[in-house]
């Protein structure tokens, strides 16, 4: 596999399951280079998991990533902006003076502030709809909510040639490929946002990346995750 060599005293530890938020962050890493030891934590799948979470990040969520400092970080989009200026010879962001470094910013924080955020909700719904007979509709009504966002994004970014940024795959791409598997999965995702559908069929089949995602987070892991 061909990646950027970090340095090598840098040596990140990265909470988070398979499939989970933490996937785009270790994607990202895989292509660095850098050398990552993964601890796998599903705060979703109840207490006792998010209890393991606690005195990593006091919001009991992943990803948390420990810095080769030793401080910790959290929240997906911020590591990866972060990491792809840390890493500038891996070519993963515009750099600040770039003119595509707005429109890198502006869809990296959309992810997180208009998809990202409503799995919190999905992965128990009990937190704002305590009545079980309202969930089934909340949950309907957020994968709706998912899906259009999505189609709103694929509407507003230029034409790919071939990555969302140009000729060169971005964390954007990264993050893009791995939510857009999540609900309501890729058949929708294929339909709603078909712009972006090439996008992430290429960053699937990247082959700097074929070994990760058979180890992290291959289409069997979920039977509703659809590839095609």
């Amino acid at each position: 596999m061909t990646t950027t060599s970090a340095p090598s005293n840098d040596r990140y530890t990265l909470y988070g399951a398979p499939g989970s938020g933490a996937t785009p962050v270790h994607a990202a890493l895989t292509l660095i280079g850098a050398h990552v030891d993964t601890v796998d934590v599903s705060p979703w799948e109840g207490e006792s998991e998010r209890e393991r979470m606690s005195g990593i990040n006091p919001m009991r969520q992943v990803p948390a990533l420990v810095l080769p400092s030793g401080e910790v970080m959290t929240e997906s989009a911020a590591i990866l902006i972060w990491l792809g200026d840390r890493y500038p010879e891996a070519g993963l962001c515009p750099a600040p003076n770039d003119s595509l470094r707005a429109r890198y910013l502006r869809w990296m924080v959309y992810l997180p502030a208009a998809i990202y955020s409503l799995y919190w909700v999905r992965d128990d719904p009990a937190r704002l709809t305590p009545d079980p007979a309202a969930q089934p509709a909340m949950l309907e009504r957020s994968a709706e909510r998912i899906a259009h966002c999505w189609h709103l994004m694929d509407t507003q970014i230029d034409e790919p040639a071939p990555y969302l940024l140009g000729e060169k795959i971005s964390m954007l791409d990264l993050y893009v490929t791995v939510l857009s598997r999540w609900t309501p999965h890729r058949k929708r995702f294929y339909r709603v946002a078909p712009r972006m559908a090439q996008v992430v069929r290429r960053v699937d089949a990247d082959p700097r990346l074929a070994e990760f995602w058979a180890e992290r987070f291959p289409f069997s892991l979920d039977p509703q995750v659809q590839k095609d």
